[in-house]
C-alpha cells in the first residue's frame, strides 16, 4: 500500500509540474482508505477502461524498472502522448515530491472512517504524554534482503527502553505483521507505561502510527508514509546494535531519498 502512495507520489508531481492528469490504477479500485479513492479520476470504471486500453495496445505502455539511470527519453515519451499507462518502481522526482508534497498529503489523507476507528487508540495517551510509534516488521522480512532487516524482541525492548531515558512520560503504539507477537512481553518488561496494540486493518495502523510524535522501526515505505503526514521524527533500525540517541532520528524529506 505504501509503496504504491510513494510510487504515485512521484508521478502525480511530475504530471502537476507538466500540466497532466494523473491517476493511480491501485487507487482507482484498491486501498480505499483515503481521499484520493473519491476523486473524479479514480474509481472502477476508469481503471477498467485504463487497464484493458494498456493490455490491448491502445495506449503505450511506459516502464520504469532500472534505479539510477536517465529517464529523460522516458519523459519525452510522457510529454508525447496524450495517454500513456506507466509502470515500475524506479521513477524518481525528488524535487518534484517535496514542491507539490502538501498536495500529495491532501490526496492520501485519510476517510473519516479510518480516523473515527483510531480516536480510542490515540485517547489512551494523557494529554502530556509522548507518542511513540513501534513499526515491526516481520513476515516478508524473514527473507527480504536475506533477513537483515528481522530485528528481534530484544532489539525492539532496548530502544523502547533506550528512548524512555528521553522521553519518560510516554505511550508506545506497537503496529506490526506479525501475529505471533509476544504482547505480554511487552506488558511487562513496560508495566510502568501504556502500551497499545492497534488491531485494525493497515490503514488505520498507518493513521495511528502518522499520529505518533516519533517513530521508530526497520527500513520501510510504512514507517515512512507514516512520518510523512506530519513530518514525525524517524528511526530506521539498520543496525540492531547501534544505540540509540536523539540524533539518531531522521525526517522524511531526507529519508525518502534512500529507500531500499
Amino acid at each position: 500500500m505504501c509503496n504504491n502512495i510513494l510510487q504515485y507520489g512521484h508521478f502525480y508531481a511530475w504530471g502537476r509540474e507538466h500540466g497532466r492528469q494523473t491517476m493511480s490504477m491501485r487507487f482507482a479500485y484498491k486501498f480505499q482508505y483515503f481521499h484520493i479513492c473519491d476523486t473524479p479520476n479514480h474509481n472502477f470504471l476508469r481503471y477498467t477502461i485504463a487497464k484493458y486500453a494498456a493490455k490491448w495496445g491502445m495506449i503505450p505502455t511506459l516502464e520504469f524498472n532500472e534505479p539510477g539511470v536517465d529517464i529523460s527519453e522516458q519523459e519525452e515519451k510522457m510529454l508525447k502522448f496524450k495517454h500513456i499507462a506507466v509502470v515500475g518502481w524506479e521513477a524518481r522526482w525528488y524535487d518534484l515530491f517535496l514542491k507539490y508534497k502538501q498536495e500529495i498529503i491532501d490526496l492520501f489523507a485519510f476517510k473519516e472512517a479510518v480516523v473515527k476507528a483510531c480516536q480510542p487508540l490515540l485517547a489512551a495517551a494523557t494529554k502530556d504524554s509522548c507518542r511513540l510509534g513501534v513499526h515491526i516488521r516481520r513476515g516478508d522480512y524473514a527473507t527480504w534482503y536475506d533477513g537483515k532487516y528481522l530485528f528481534s524482541d530484544e532489539v525492539f525492548i532496548r530502544l523502547i527502553r533506550t528512548f524512555l531515558t528521553f522521553h519518560p512520560n510516554t505511550t508506545v503504539y506497537i503496529c506490526g505483521n506479525d501475529p505471533s507477537l509476544d504482547k505480554e512481553r511487552y506488558r511487562r518488561e513496560f508495566s510502568d507505561i501504556q502500551v497499545v496494540f492497534p488491531k485494525g486493518n493497515a490503514a488505520e495502523d498507518l493513521y495511528v502510527l502518522s499520529a505518533c510524535d516519533y517513530l521508530i522501526g526497520p527500513p520501510s515505505t510504512f514507517s515512512l508514509t507514516a512520518s510523512m503526514y506530519h513530518d514525525t521524527p524517524l528511526y530506521w533500525i539498520k543496525d540492531g546494535e547501534a544505540p540509540l540517541t536523539e540524533a539518531s532520528f531522521g525526517h522524511f524529506d531526507e529519508l525518502f531519498r534512500h529507500i531500499l
